[in-house]
């Protein structure tokens, strides 16, 4: 699963803005707004303890004026709640009006929260809280394997960029469609390693096969076993070996895993003897290991070692400020590799909100396919939320509800 959104990120990055800093990414701020709809819109303010004001005339000169016929010259306040930890704003009297997380933002303080999405008119922002430090390391990792601008993505890169070096295991954890093997891919790109990256997916394979698989076995060793085979430990010599879905490992085989990345060497079913390998171990998984460890259904020693590295891969619902570029590159790579003219969409405010404030709980998979619904369907003048499928806004099993507050 590859999605190649370099050329977004580098248009998004010439043309950002911010609000008291002039650019520059400090420790004083305590949170970003990121304007995402309408799409020429890239402005991206830094907020840090000051009261700022959004509109199109604010009255305070170092916030960027938000350009746009549906926003009133003071439409709507922010200011930093220390009690609470995070930003509070409240509508101005506008025009138009504000909503937080698609409800109206009526009179009074509104608390905003990682992820909320504010609305001023038809101009839509994401807010995120967490300071923007530059991570100079993260420049190093391909944007096509982990694409976005979000917060999370960002620390996301610099960690990767961090262990990708070591010869130490890494766990990448994120749920089904985040692209946790393209970060694996990624990983062993960086690392300077010569050999091969060599995947396996561990929930495809019985005990018997999988350790034959990994570790080879010599002629003879069970029924069936007509020749030598090497194993995918000593095809990965000199490179790192990819363990997909490490939590459907068999209990039973865990210890002679553990003993193989501890000890480096390995051996053979049937075989008596042991070899010593040079092989970095990746591993990935949607579940909670350091759950199953406690209940006993996964090794405690073995889950500790895998997470000497342990990279989260945040799902798409928490990476709400790139999801609408994600969609537009997507369509124009759907019509690509169809040998199509780009699909014409526009998207109307309700639309765009739908679709950030949605669960997705498919990740960038669940992209995929509204990409290819809308694009195959060719709609015509604006979309509205009406017109997104049913499906956008089924709820994710297990996700906590985003936090409501009354006017």
């Amino acid at each position: 699963m590859s999605w190649d959104l370099t050329s977004v990120d580098e248009t998004v990055d010439s043309t950002r803005h911010s609000a008291h800093t002039s650019g520059s990414e400090t420790a004083s701020e305590q949170g970003r707004l990121c304007a995402v709809f309408p799409r020429e819109m890239t402005i991206t303010l830094d907020l840090g303890a000051e009261r700022t004001v959004l509109g199109r005339a604010p009255d305070d000169l170092s916030t960027p004026p938000i350009h746009h016929p549906t926003v009133s010259r003071a439409h709507f306040v922010l200011e930093w709640n220390a009690e609470l930890g995070t930003h509070v704003g409240q509508d101005l009297g506008s025009r138009n009006g504000s909503w937080i997380d698609g409800a109206p933002a009526g009179s009074g303080w509104h608390p905003l929260h990682p992820g909320s999405v504010l609305r001023i008119g038809d101009v839509i922002l994401v807010y995120e809280g967490g300071h923007t430090l530059a991570q100079p390391d993260a420049a190093r990792v391909s944007r096509q394997a982990v694409p976005g601008e979000a917060l999370s993505v960002r620390r996301l890169r610099a960690q990767l960029a961090r262990a990708a070096p070591d010869i130490s295991p890494a766990l990448i954890i994120g749920e089904t469609g985040t692209g946790k093997e393209q970060i694996a891919r990624e990983l062993h790109a960086l690392s300077g390693r010569k050999g091969e990256l060599v995947a396996i997916n561990c929930a495809t394979f019985g005990e018997q096969l999988i350790e034959s698989q990994l570790f080879g076995h010599v002629k003879g060793a069970f029924t069936g076993a007509a020749t030598d085979q090497e194993g995918l430990f000593r095809a990965a010599a000199g490179g790192s070996l990819f363990l997909d879905e490490i939590g459907e490992m068999p209990l039973a085989l865990q210890p002679k895993l553990l003993r193989a990345i501890q000890e480096r060497e390995i051996r053979a079913v049937g075989s008596t003897r042991t070899e010593r390998v040079d092989v970095r171990i990746i591993a990935a998984t949607h579940q909670d290991l350091a759950a199953k460890a406690r209940g006993g259904q996964f090794r405690q020693d073995l889950y500790a070692r895998l997470a000497l590295w342990e990279l989260h891969v945040p799902p798409v619902r928490t990476r709400r400020a790139d999801i609408l570029t994600w969609l537009y590159h997507m369509l124009d790579q759907w019509a690509e590799e169809r040998g199509a003219d780009p699909a014409e969409l526009t998207l109307s405010a309700s639309a765009a909100e739908t679709l950030v404030l949605a669960g997705w709980p498919e990740n960038l998979r669940g992209l995929s396919r509204l990409v290819h619904e809308l694009a195959s369907s060719r709609p015509r003048g604006a979309i509205r939320a009406e017109h997104l499928p049913a499906w956008v806004n089924a709820p994710v099993p297990g996700a906590q509800p985003r936090p409501t507050f009354a006017p």
